[in-house]
């Protein structure tokens, strides 16, 4: 890590090439000109103001700049760098995509029909009609999630709770997540589709639960294409 008069030039250096003067380089950090005239003087910073001025300039020069090795150019903010005033920081969130429409809420019993259900699906039939942005065909439905089958540690997880968009126009592949009908059980099933060459299962996420073999006793009624939940 530089030290001293070099890192005093590469400060100065980076101010530079971002383009700001030691004015706004102050007021971006809440301290005195004088402080940031010390900075490039002497090299003399606090290492969580080094940190933060490494993370302000991180996207116009890298971490060689500064000849990183023993912490990395973004790290997490303590305490004291949180206390130390005000800071200047990337935001970390843009503007959401588009509700693209409304899809019904219903029941795994009605999912399990839905081919049947949905041409007579009246307004108070479905628990609720809700808002959604998933890229779905105009049968698309919701289903609530419960039990925790398709809940893993790792990848992509579906908790109990959890509310999927389902487009049963959606085409399936080795893979998908599908909502899936036994003939010989009434309610739909939310499961992982594997297909292994001419054998296919329906797997949950949660490694605890057991695939179930399928060979054309069950209906692929819809792909999942999103999941939905509140914190």
């Amino acid at each position: 890590m530089l030290e001293g008069e070099k890192l005093g030039r590469a400060i100065e250096e980076a101010r530079k090439i971002k383009g700001v003067t030691k004015a706004e380089l102050a007021r971006q950090f809440g301290v005195s000109s004088q402080s940031v005239q010390g900075w490039v003087k002497t090299g003399r910073i606090k290492k969580t103001a080094l940190l933060r001025l490494i993370a302000y300039f991180q996207g116009d020069v890298g971490p060689e700049h500064w000849e990183l090795t023993s912490y990395p150019a973004t790290s997490p903010r303590s305490q004291a760098d949180i206390n130390e005033g005000p800071r200047h920081y990337d935001s970390n969130v843009r503007e959401g995509p588009p509700i693209r429409g409304k899809v019904p809420l219903i029941s795994t019993v009605q999912a399990g029909k839905w081919m049947e259900v949905i041409d007579n699906l009246q307004p108070g039939d479905a628990e609720e009609w809700r808002e959604t942005t998933a890229n779905v065909g105009p049968n698309a439905f919701a289903l609530r999630v419960e039990g925790d089958s398709m809940t893993t540690l790792m990848g992509v997880s579906i908790p109990h709770g959890s509310v999927v968009i389902v487009d049963p126009d959606a085409e399936y592949i080795n893979g998908s997540i599908v909502v899936a009908k036994l003939t010989d059980i009434q309610e739909a099933t939310l499961k992982k589709l594997v297909i292994d060459g001419p054998n296919k299962y329906l797997k949950p996420l949660n490694p605890a639960y057991s695939p179930i073999v399928i060979n054309g006793n069950c209906q692929i009624v819809g792909v999942a294409k999103k999941v939905e939940y509140d914190l």
